[in-house]
């Protein structure tokens, strides 16, 4: 073989190599991420022996990977509760209460206090990116008065620093002053700005200052104008009602996407961070037991891969591909077990991929999974 003709024999290698190489991504590309998966903790947390939970209605994680929890002391029954104040145990927790990484109880705090309304059905915790704790009132057995109308924003250590809304003020979904029943709070760092998922009664995510609480814009299904007279019931096949039907979940990516997960129409919806509607999946859409689209969180690596979906009426976490919101996994059922859940509620995830989830209902704890 001549030099010339060993050159083209090479080149013709070298390009038959780079075909398949890219055939290969192609392959890659096309085949299902395998998700994560994760082992139920059931030592975590450490409870103070004096205490005992109530309904666990929220829970966040903080830039130290501390776990916040906000629960529900007055649902406890008499027959959980200790009659002697000197007895060992058991007397209800507080209703804000934080634990470290490990477990071990760290604070709890809350309460009726000066200058604000303590929320009568506490429902939502947020430890926003300059360590403020925003909590929601929402659900609950006072949900007929629709009369929580507020959010309030404290410091770590419990300190009031501002409430947004007051207590049966709402005028309805296009009151900018009030909430009605807001379920959840998120505040994005890029624009400083507080995503409300307005909730239980309005229709509606609300975006305010995180420093001032002033209104900024709003918006409901599809990007539509909330409207509160349209249906409000489930459409379990065919086009999605153009409406939110309780707006429970709201999170906000690094790359400016806003996911809202809108509980008893058994979806989710994605939008821009001005409201401009992007695309919507369905969950365990035939399911006509609490609904499937609760609370959402993403994973902790550069591109938040992975987005979680907490789904009460079915007992289970989603996994799903963030960008192509292709399912790749899931984990949990209905059950009392370690690892089971009863009225899963919702999701958080910390900077090592492990995932906590609080339940409410008869559920009443906190749970941690750790990602193996």
């Amino acid at each position: 073989m001549n030099r010339m003709s060993g050159i083209l024999a090479l080149a013709i290698v070298l390009s038959g190599l780079v075909v398949a190489e890219r055939a290969l991504e192609r392959v890659a590309r096309a085949q299902p991420k395998s998700a994560p998966s994760f082992q139920v903790d059931p030592m975590w947390p450490k409870m103070p022996k004096q205490w005992i939970l109530g309904q666990v209605s929220g829970l966040a994680v903080d830039a130290r990977d501390h776990v916040w929890i906000i629960q529900r002391p007055w649902s406890l029954l008499d027959d959980e509760k200790a009659r002697n104040p000197d007895a060992v145990c058991c007397t209800p927790a507080p209703p804000v209460m934080e634990f470290d990484a490990a477990g071990n109880y760290i604070q709890g705090w809350g309460g009726e206090g000066p200058g604000y309304e303590w929320p009568k059905d506490e429902h939502t915790i947020h430890v926003d990116y300059k360590g403020n704790v925003w909590i929601s009132s929402a659900g609950g057995p006072r949900l007929r008065e629709r009369t929580e109308n507020q959010i309030l924003k404290f410091t770590q250590a419990g300190k009031f620093l501002m409430q947004i809304g007051h207590r049966g003020q709402s005028k309805g979904s296009l009151d900018t002053n009030n909430f009605n029943n807001a379920a959840d709070i998120y505040v994005y760092p890029k624009t400083n700005e507080v995503f409300v998922a307005d909730g239980y009664i309005n229709r509606r995510v609300i975006v305010l200052d995180a420093d001032t609480g002033k209104f900024k814009r709003m918006w409901g299904a599809y990007g539509n104008v909330p409207d509160d007279s349209a249906p409000n019931r489930l459409a379990d096949e065919g086009p999605g009602p153009q409406q939110f039907n309780l707006v429970h979940g709201v999170r906000v990516s690094d790359d400016g996407l806003v996911y809202v997960a809108d509980r008893t129409n058994n979806r989710m919806q994605v939008f821009t961070i001005d409201g401009k509607f992007q695309r919507e999946i369905f969950v365990e859409r035939k399911t006509k037991l609490l609904g499937t689209s609760f609370s959402v969180a993403f994973s902790p690596d550069a591109r938040q891969e992975y987005l979680f979906l907490a789904d009460a009426g079915n007992g289970k976490v989603h996994i799903y591909d963030r960008r192509t919101l292709n399912e790749v996994g899931q984990f949990g059922r209905i059950g009392r077990y370690a690892g089971e859940f009863i009225f899963l509620h919702n999701v958080a995830v910390d900077s090592k991929g492990n995932v906590f989830t609080a339940e409410v209902g008869n559920g009443r704890r906190v749970q941690k999974f750790v990602r193996r």
